[in-house]
């Protein structure tokens, strides 16, 4: 039996998904011809303000299904919700969410309407592409010696070392250990990032810090001498923009370190630059002071990160003003920023950010650390408006990468196809076709271990460094990387590969996560497999902005379509789940019109797609 009403279907939601504003949106609810429906409407309101109704006229009746219908044009921009009311046999009734999309009678959650800036877009060079995601110190490291490199860093000899793990005498994690990944050292190896089909590097936080992962910024004008100097990042994004590479950073905006120019609590930088020992510091009003100065507001009550007033006129114009640092690293050659923790910085902050990095033209890309869904975000109280123009151009998609490792590892199909439709139908076409489709992160335990390791749970840094994958778990991850890997590269947004993921890099939570990239000792096999992914996806233009549509998807399979209607093609891809060969017709696949199989193995009529393998069919 068709259902009452499912959004993520145009049959009753046209267009699809999220739209712009003032574009109009036609809304169907079915029934049963014999059902006694009376005075249907659609309910749309926004949080803070009145409901507004819109009669569903009676349609056509098809197949004993009688169609109710109406349009509804949104003028204001943000996040509405909706559900229907209507009588039936004289009674009230409401039609609401039940699940992921499908409509139901009088019980169920509000329905979903995002309504976007006309004329919003998004970096069209991102479009199709790949990502590579580097964590500077622990990626490549060049024979350069650097120079005025703090004394008091513990430099590994041994690049095959695991990361400091255990807290120092006092109980403190310092985070002190260094292996000296460099600039230098992922200029070297861009032909081999280049050769995986990437044409853009996301970096981890590159300016001076006293911990290695950089996120408590001590100057953000200066490169952190062990990663090198400005000349050698000026030299990176040249020599990586003639390889068809551009490089994008990591802006710690919402707090800073506490041993750092700014706020200088230990004396680093002298008696008279800091917030915390110079009272007469013009940093001081960037921060907020209980006590001044042993009393002070943190990220996360953590002290070493002493939080910022984003919207302080001097800090404001010191990151976001002419000249300020976001066009300081545009200017010698970045090509946009990531936000870390996004929620923290209030909406005036961004507006602001964003009109400092779109003055140097559209083509610079802005993506936000966001982990929930981005569109129904709420942070402090306020309901975000990250995605409807004027702020973010995209996000980490935290949801598709559980989505995906949950499918992947479990065989639940709604898990895969609610998971991804959601983010599809909440969020911006623009933004969809950019989103950063990752399965690990610096901040997350390594996909393969994740596949095939033990469940990590609430266990602490001394269990994680002692539980590794053993051969016959590390041989089924590497099989269930490569399904979840061709779920990364096909669906929606551009696959962001964490670097060593493709090398078969396992490890639990921060710092294990973290681990030196195994130059030597990769997996050969997996980077084989990202390569030719990579040239599937770079090589064939329905990848970057096609819609998605998923045809079957069983615990055993997943088959769905990526289609561009402009230029008149889709893809068809096939995941084989299972243990078993998979046959499909190519009257299943492509229809009646012309194709081509670019993955997977052709035989008279039919496609054979190997035990946990993949076909790809181009169908024109």
């Amino acid at each position: 039996m068709k259902p009452i009403f499912d959004c993520f279907k145009e049959e009753y939601k046209c267009p699809f998904g999220a739209i712009e504003r003032g574009v109009e949106c036609r809304f169907t609810i079915k029934f049963p011809e014999d059902t006694m429906v009376e005075e249907p409407m659609l309910v749309m309101f926004r949080p803070g303000f009145k409901e507004r109704f819109v009669k569903l006229e009676k349609m056509d009746t098809i197949d004993g299904i009688t169609e109710y219908s109406g349009i509804y044009s949104p003028n204001d921009l943000g996040l509405h919700h909706y559900y229907f009311s209507l009588l039936i046999n004289h009674n009230r009734h409401y039609i609401k969410k039940n699940g992921a999309s499908e409509g139901v009678i009088d019980n169920g959650d509000l329905f979903q309407l995002t309504v976007y800036e006309k004329g919003m877009t998004t970096p069209d060079w991102l479009k199709g592409g790949i990502m590579y995601q580097i964590f500077p110190d622990r990626f490549a490291k060049s024979n350069v010696v650097h120079n005025n490199v703090p004394y008091d860093r513990k430099i590994h000899t041994n690049w095959n070392d695991i990361p400091d793990w255990k807290p120092d005498s006092h109980g403190h994690i310092t985070n002190n250990d260094y292996f000296g990944g460099d600039l230098k050292g992922i200029e070297e190896k861009l032909d081999y990032i280049a050769s995986l089909g990437c044409n853009v590097i996301y970096l981890n936080p590159i300016f001076e810090s006293h911990e290695n992962h950089r996120y408590c910024t001590a100057d953000y004008s200066k490169i952190d001498p062990l990663l090198g100097t400005e000349e050698d990042f000026v030299h990176l994004c040249r020599t990586a923009k003639e390889k068809g590479i551009r490089i994008i950073l990591d802006g710690v905006f919402s707090h800073t370190g506490a041993d750092s120019i700014y706020f200088n609590k230990f004396g680093r930088y002298g008696e008279k630059t800091g917030a915390f020992l110079d009272p007469e510091s013009p940093y001081r009003e960037w921060y907020s002071w209980t006590q001044y100065p042993n009393v002070y507001e943190s990220w996360w009550g953590i002290t070493t990160l002493p939080n910022v007033i984003e919207n302080n006129p001097s800090y404001t114009n010191y990151i976001c003003g002419e000249g300020g640092i976001l066009q300081k690293w545009i200017d010698l050659g970045a090509s946009g920023w990531r936000l870390d923790v996004a929620d923290e910085l209030p909406d005036e902050f961004i507006d602001n950010l964003n009109k400092s990095v779109k003055s140097k033209g559209d083509e610079y890309v802005i993506y936000g650390e966001v982990w929930e869904d981005a569109t129904n975000k709420e942070s402090y109280g306020v309901r975000r408006r990250y995605l409807i123009g004027g702020q973010l151009d995209s996000v980490m998609n935290y949801p598709f990468k559980e989505a995906v490792l949950n499918y992947v590892k479990f065989g639940d199909p709604r898990t895969l196809v609610d998971g991804v439709m959601t983010i599809v139908e909440h969020y911006p076409k623009p933004s969809t076709d950019i989103l950063m489709n990752f399965l690990t992160t610096h901040d997350t335990e390594r996909a393969i271990t994740r596949l095939a390791g033990e469940d990590v749970g609430w266990n602490g840094r001394e269990w994680q460094s002692q539980h590794q994958l053993s051969n016959e778990q590390y041989a089924y991850g590497i099989v269930l990387m490569k399904c979840a890997m061709v779920l990364q590269f096909f669906l929606p947004g551009i696959p962001s590969i964490y670097y060593a993921d493709e090398a078969g890099k396992e490890g639990y939570k921060d710092p294990f996560n973290r681990g030196t990239y195994p130059w030597g000792g990769e997996n050969d096999d997996l980077i084989a497999f990202t390569r030719e992914l990579g040239r599937i996806r770079r090589a064939n233009d329905v990848f970057a902005k096609g819609t998605v549509r998923f045809v079957d998807v069983t615990a055993d399979h997943a088959i769905f379509e990526r289609e561009d209607k402009d230029l008149g093609k889709k893809a068809v891809i096939v995941l084989n789940r299972s243990k078993k060969k998979l046959t499909m017709t190519i009257q299943e696949l492509a229809g009646m019109r012309s194709f081509s199989v670019v993955h997977g193995m052709e035989t008279t009529g039919s496609v054979c797609v190997e035990p946990f393998g993949y076909a790809v069919v181009i169908v024109k």
